[in-house]
């Protein structure tokens, strides 16, 4: 049991109990000296002395009320001129008409005494003010290496949760609402939490005192940011059913470290390592080839399993173009948490893709690929903005802030990145659930409100999506965003998913296996080589 423990247990249980009745008492001197002795044993145990430490009673007694001063004096420094300059301290120095002070030195002042008392243990008033809890940066290049990893783990992972529901029937509009508030809820906590610790300094401002500060113009940069985030998530929500899971994060990932990374780079005043972090784009280059190469290659499978279902069934002969798939009811009860589609056909065969078509939301039989590639390629420029753009609103590089106002903190950013991303997402989506794209069936606000199946996931998804963000972002801010740009190595995660929940691979060509590897091969060189370009940030 620590010390604190053990003295708040004193002062709640022990001294009460002692006490108890005292107001009743015929106290007596010899009442007094036994609670004394029963007081000052109980310091000692709590300080873990005894009497061969030949520790005096007036040491130990000094020492406690050293530090009961102590943390008051730290309370009255964290108020500033409030606490230090407060009328009750004028007061002591006022002079009174008609009174003349005694011989001896002159008055002994409360600030004197703290002064004195400072001096005493060698503190100065700013490791008095350090010593408390503060707000929660990431300073070293390996907690910015740790929080980049976490974020890629994240944001591999809700990917997955959306595509889940989509091939379960889920309109896209609906999940995509219901993900949108739960990761503006994300930015809300981070904000309140990790932003909010500590004292406020005019250096490092607290979350909430930044709301109010003249700091305008790095807002609009962060909203900014959050705007191309949230045109990059909704395209994606589509081509993820056009083109697939993987082939999405491959060629928007990769355009956005393309892209992303070279404008960070030039921001952050060159504090990566040029040599190892365009090594690392190259390499996400190379990825993007070989994504592409598998999607063709995958694609031409299916396309001969179809071809092959279809003669056996006497369907048809053109292949994909030419299957008519049954349009299921947008309505449907069926509980998408238990997973109630498909249920008998087995991963990557022709039944399996039929069954899909079947139950999905957006149907994706007859669409040519360019569709689904041209939406991906969209999605990958919007998600090579959002992060130079919250540079630019953390560290103010083009000194669009007035003199004297502290730059937002990676905390406050993220709630304007996150708001504006919140209020994009609705605008577009109430929009999409009367006047879908691609062909998505209609709905409504009340269908929306009444439509509980599936939610959960969608609501997790936008808590992993947030923190995921965030994570980057504090990375970034250590370490420069150029290598944070490396969790967008999001198809080392986001195909592991599309393998193990969706089939995607199974049952395909010697050729597409050998690919596939290949890629993830480039993308764990790549997420190892920017990361070793780390710098830190002054």
């Amino acid at each position: 049991m620590s010390s604190k423990l053990k003295g708040k247990f004193y002062r709640v249980v022990v001294r009460p109990v002692m006490l108890y009745g005292a107001e009743c008492w015929p106290v007596k001197n010899s009442h007094i000296q036994k609670l004394k002795v029963a007081e000052m044993r109980m310091l000692r145990w709590m300080c873990e002395l005894n009497r061969g430490d030949r520790v005096r009673n007036e040491t130990i007694r000094e020492d406690k009320m050293r530090e009961v001063r102590l943390r008051w004096f730290e309370h009255m420094m964290r108020r500033g001129r409030r606490g230090m300059d407060a009328q009750v301290r004028r007061c002591e120095k006022l002079g009174l008409d008609g009174f003349r002070r005694g011989r001896g030195r002159p008055k002994k002042y409360w600030k004197e005494d703290y002064w004195r008392l400072t001096n005493l243990v060698n503190l100065s008033p700013e490791s008095v003010l350090s010593s408390g809890l503060k707000m929660y940066m990431v300073e070293s290049k390996g907690g910015a290496i740790a929080c980049m990893l976490f974020s890629l783990l994240l944001l591999g992972t809700w990917p997955a949760l959306l595509t889940l529901l989509e091939r379960r029937g889920r309109l896209p509009q609906h999940t995509y609402l219901d993900y949108t508030i739960t990761n503006f809820l994300a930015a809300v906590i981070i904000a309140l939490t990790f932003g909010q610790f500590g004292p406020s300094t005019p250096e490092r401002p607290d979350f909430l005192t930044q709301l109010f500060q003249d700091n305008w113009r790095s807002v609009l940069f962060a909203m900014a940011g959050g705007m191309f985030l949230s045109l990059g998530n909704l395209s994606t929500q589509y081509a993820f059913a056009l083109v697939g899971l993987s082939v999405t994060e491959v060629v928007s990932a990769s355009i956005t470290v393309v892209i992303g990374t070279t404008l960070n780079y030039y921001l952050d005043d060159k504090i990566n390592k040029a040599e190892i972090l365009f090594s690392g784009v190259a390499c996400f280059l190379i990825a993007v080839c070989l994504g592409s190469a598998v999607h063709s290659s995958n694609n031409a499978d299916n396309k001969t399993k179809l071809d092959s279902y279809s003669n056996d069934c006497k369907v048809g002969t053109n292949g994909i173009s030419s299957f008519k798939p049954t349009n299921s009811n947008p309505g449907t009860k069926n509980d998408l948490e238990d997973g109630d589609a498909p249920r008998k056909a087995k991963f990557g065969t022709a039944a399996f893709l039929i069954e899909l078509e079947k139950t999905r939301s957006i149907k994706v039989f007859g669409k040519g690929t360019f569709v689904g590639l041209a939406i991906t390629f969209f999605a990958g420029i919007c998600f090579s903005m959002f992060s130079p753009a919250f540079n630019l609103a953390t560290n103010d590089q083009w000194h669009t802030l007035k003199d004297g106002v502290p730059h937002l903190t990676v905390y406050t950013a993220f709630f304007y990145f996150s708001s504006f991303c919140f209020v994009i997402a609705m605008i577009l989506n109430l929009t999409f659930l009367y006047y879908p794209i691609l062909n998505a069936p209609k709905s409504s606000f009340k269908a929306y409100i009444n439509d509980w199946n599936g939610r959960g996931w969608a609501l997790l998804a936008g808590l992993i999506c947030g923190f995921g963000n965030g994570l980057q972002f504090m990375g970034g801010q250590a370490a420069g965003y150029a290598a944070a740009d490396a969790v967008q190595a999001l198809p080392l995660v986001s195909t592991f998913w599309g393998v193990v929940l969706f089939g995607e691979y199974r049952r395909s060509s010697r050729k597409t296996y050998t690919l596939l590897a290949g890629m993830l091969f480039m993308f764990t060189a790549a997420v190892a080589i920017l990361m070793a370009s780390s710098g830190h940030r002054k």
